[in-house]
């Protein structure tokens, strides 16, 4: 029996640097590394342990995340 998990591709992301916020996209099959702030222009790059930005600032988790509990070989890690 297989189980179909719905994936979340839109996650907003909030900038530790001065708060904005802004929802995107995410890629289904590669992480995002980096993400320039809109607002400040702060790159942000993912915390230690994460394998990207939407893991380390998003309010959802990368796709692969969603679906394995880990990235694995489906981000390009």
């Amino acid at each position: 029996m297989m189980k179909n998990k719905e994936i979340t591709l839109e996650s907003t992301i909030t900038c530790p640097n001065c708060g904005h916020k802004k929802t995107e996209t995410m890629p289904t099959d590669a992480c995002s590394w980096f993400y320039e702030c809109e607002n400040c222009k702060q790159l942000l790059k993912p915390l230690e342990g994460d394998c990207c930005v939407y893991c380390s600032y998003g309010s959802v988790a990368c796709p692969p995340i969603q679906e394995n509990g880990s990235c694995g070989d489906n981000c390009g890690c």
